[in-house]
C-alpha cells in the first residue's frame, strides 16, 4: 500500500512538472478548437506514421461524415491555398498576428470566394495542382469564421480534419495541445508489450524477445517482474497508444521515460517536430515490427545513425548494461499532454551467453559512409546514412526465364530493413534493347505483395538506372500497354448530372522518383478542370456553368510514366 501510495505522488509530481514546464511556452486559449462542439482525434501530433511522424492532431468529423463546418481557430489571413491529388488534399494555411500559423488539411472545398479565387488560377494555368500564395488583404478572417468544410481529400484514409500549429518564422510544426485547445482527456496510456533485445559490443540487435504486459487494477507489471537475458546489454522498446474519449484506442502518446535504478537515462517528448527529421521515424521505431505486425513500438535506446533532435535525455544511447548477480530496476513513464501517467516497472539481469551464430551476409556496408556494389549486371551506390546501422546486405541473382525480364531478378536484401535515403541502382539487360523500345523499359520493384512497381529510370550507356528507397527485388521490364480509362458516371445526356467522373489506373503504379499518370480534358478543344482523386484512382469534372447547353465533345488524355497514351473521345449534351 505504501508503495503504491509513493506511485501516485511521483505521478502527480510528473504531471504536473509537465504541464508546468512546457505549457507554459505556448499562449494558452488564443486558439480555439477548428470544429463546432467537442473535438475528438483519431490522430496526435507525433504519432508514429509509416516513413514519418505525424505532425498535426486529427479531428474526427461529427457523424462520421464529410461535410462538417471547419473554422479559423483565430484572427488572421490565408496565407496559402494548396490542391494536390494525393498529400493533404485541399489544404489552407491560415497566419495569425502572434507569429503562429494554422494548418487545415484535407478538406472537402473552401469557402466559394476562395474556391472561385482557386479555381481562376487553375483554369489560367491549366493544372489541377496549384499552391497559391494570396495577398494579405485578400482573405482576411475572423475567429470562429467558417473557411471551408470537413473532407476526406489527397492521402486520407477516411473523413477527418488534419489540423496543425506552426511557427510562422520558422515553419516548424508545434503540438497543438499544448496550446489550451477546449480538450479534456481523462484517460491514462495503455502499455501493451516490452520488447527486450540483446545487444552486442557494437550495440547491435542479436536477439528480442515481446512479453506481455498486465494490467491489474491501475498497476503495469509483466509476468514474473525480471526478465533473465544472455546479453551484456539490452535495449528495450515499448508498444504503448493513449486512449482517449471518443473510443480512439490507438493514439501516439506525448512523452515516455526510461529509468534505471530511479535515474533518468533517456526520454523524448512530442512537443515540437522537425520536417527534415520525420523519416528518422523509422529509426525510432521498431521498423519490423511495424512492416509485420502493424506494431508502433517506440524504441527507448537510439540507432547510430539516428538524428532525431528530440531525444531530452540520452546517456549511453539508452543501452542498459546488464549484471549476472544484481538485477537492474527499470522504470518506464509514459504520458499524454493532459498529464496522465502510466507506468511499468521490472528487473533485468544477464543470464547464460551462448555462441550465436554469425549473420550470413555477402556485404557489410557502414552506415556511416558511402558504400558501392558493382559487376557486370548491376551496380548499387548507397549514400553515407542510408541506413541507421551498418546493414549485413544478403545479395543474390536470379535468371528469369520469363519473357517479363529484360535483366536477371537481383534480390537486395530484404523489404524488413528501413531505407532513410534514396540509393541509386544501375541494371545491365540480359541482351541489347532495340532503340525503339528503350524508352519504354523501366526498373522493376516486386513489393512484398508481389506486384510489380514502376520506378522509372534513364539509360546511360548500356545500363539503365533509378533512384529508389527500397530494398527487394529488381530487375528491367518493358512497358507499352496504355493506361486504362474507365467512365464511370458519364452518359451521351449529362443534362441534369453535377458532374462526370473517369477511373484511371495503369499496370504498373508509380515507385521511387518515378512520374504519377498525368491527363489532360477538352471539352471542344477547350480544357476543363478535373479534380484528381488519387487514392480512389478517380478524375471528376464538376459542372459549374463554363459548359454551356447544347452537345460536346469531351476528350480526355491520360499518360503515364514511360509515355504511353490512352485517349477517350465521345460526345454528350448538357
Amino acid at each position: 500500500m505504501i508503495w503504491r501510495f509513493a506511485g501516485w505522488v511521483l505521478a502527480l509530481l510528473l504531471c504536473g512538472f509537465t504541464a508546468a514546464h512546457v505549457w507554459k511556452s505556448y499562449p494558452q486559449h488564443y486558439f480555439r478548437p477548428p470544429v463546432h462542439g467537442a473535438m475528438y482525434l483519431s490522430g496526435t501530433f507525433g504519432e508514429l506514421r509509416p516513413n514519418h511522424f505525424h505532425t498535426g492532431i486529427d479531428v474526427k468529423p461529427a457523424g462520421g461524415k464529410t461535410g462538417q463546418a471547419i473554422l479559423a481557430a483565430a484572427e488572421g489571413y490565408i496565407e496559402r491555398i494548396k490542391v494536390e491529388a494525393a498529400g493533404y488534399g485541399k489544404v489552407l494555411y491560415i497566419r495569425h498576428p502572434n507569429g503562429y500559423t494554422t494548418v487545415y488539411a484535407h478538406l472537402q472545398n473552401f469557402t466559394p470566394e476562395v474556391e472561385e479565387y482557386v479555381k481562376k488560377v487553375q483554369y489560367t494555368r491549366q493544372q489541377f495542382y496549384v499552391n497559391l500564395h494570396p495577398k494579405k488583404q485578400e482573405f482576411p478572417v475572423k475567429k470562429g469564421q467558417e473557411i471551408g468544410k470537413l473532407g476526406n481529400s489527397g492521402s486520407s484514409s477516411g473523413p477527418h480534419l488534419h489540423f496543425e500549429i506552426r511557427q510562422s518564422a520558422t515553419g516548424l510544426p508545434l503540438n497543438p495541445l499544448l496550446f489550451g485547445l477546449d480538450f479534456k482527456d481523462p484517460l491514462p496510456p495503455q502499455l501493451h508489450q516490452l520488447k527486450v533485445y540483446a545487444l552486442n559490443d557494437k550495440l547491435e540487435t542479436t536477439d528480442s524477445r515481446v512479453y506481455a504486459i498486465e494490467k491489474k487494477d491501475r498497476a503495469f507489471s509483466i509476468k514474473g517482474d525480471t526478465v533473465v537475458l544472455g546479453a551484456w546489454r539490452a535495449g528495450f522498446a515499448l508498444r504503448t497508444y493513449d486512449h482517449m474519449p471518443g473510443g480512439a484506442k490507438q493514439n501516439g502518446i506525448y512523452k515516455l521515460e526510461l529509468l534505471k535504478n530511479d535515474s533518468l537515462r533517456y526520454d523524448f517528448e512530442f512537443e515540437k517536430l522537425e520536417f527534415g527529421e520525420s523519416r528518422y521515424a523509422n529509426a525510432h521505431m521498431d521498423y519490423q515490427e511495424r512492416i509485420l505486425k502493424k506494431g508502433n513500438f517506440h524504441r527507448c535506446f537510439t540507432l547510430p545513425g539516428n538524428r532525431l533532435s528530440f531525444y531530452k535525455k540520452n546517456e549511453e544511447g539508452g543501452v542498459v548494461a546488464l549484471f549476472k548477480d544484481k538485477a537492474t530496476k527499470i522504470t518506464l513513464h509514459v504520458k499524454d499532454v493532459s498529464g496522465n501517467v502510466s507506468s511499468l516497472t521490472f528487473w533485468i539481469k544477464r543470464g547464460e551467453i551462448s555462441a550465436l551464430p554469425s549473420p550470413v551476409f555477402n556485404y557489410k556496408l557502414p552506415w556511416n559512409q558511402e558504400n558501392i556494389i558493382s559487376n557486370e549486371d548491376v551496380e548499387l551506390t548507397f549514400p553515407k546514412g542510408t541506413f541507421y546501422e551498418d546493414c549485413y546486405l544478403r545479395f543474390q541473382k536470379t535468371n528469369d526465364n520469363s519473357a517479363n525480364y529484360l535483366s536477371p531478378v537481383h534480390r537486395i536484401h530484404d523489404y524488413k530493413t528501413p531505407v532513410h535515403l534514396y540509393y541509386k541502382i544501375a541494371l545491365t539487360p540480359s541482351a541489347p534493347l532495340p532503340e525503339n523500345l528503350k524508352t519504354k523499359a523501366f526498373i522493376a520493384f516486386c513489393n512484398r505483395n508481389s506486384k510489380i512497381q514502376n520506378c522509372g529510370g534513364f539509360w546511360k550507356g548500356e545500363k539503365l538506372i533509378a533512384e529508389v528507397r527500397s530494398l527487394g527485388d529488381y530487375s528491367i521490364m518493358l512497358d507499352t500497354v496504355a493506361p486504362l480509362i474507365l467512365p464511370k458516371l458519364f452518359s451521351k445526356n449529362m443534362q441534369q448530372s453535377e458532374k462526370m467522373t473517369f477511373k484511371i489506373t495503369d499496370n504498373f503504379p508509380p515507385s521511387g522518383k518515378a512520374k504519377d499518370l498525368r491527363y489532360r480534358a477538352t471539352v471542344d478543344e477547350k480544357w476543363i478542370l478535373m479534380e484528381y482523386d488519387a487514392k480512389n484512382d478517380l478524375l471528376i469534372h464538376r459542372f459549374d456553368g463554363r459548359i454551356s447547353t447544347g452537345e460536346h465533345k469531351l476528350r480526355l488524355e491520360v499518360t503515364d510514366d514511360r509515355g504511353n497514351k490512352a485517349v477517350f473521345e465521345d460526345t454528350f449534351t448538357r
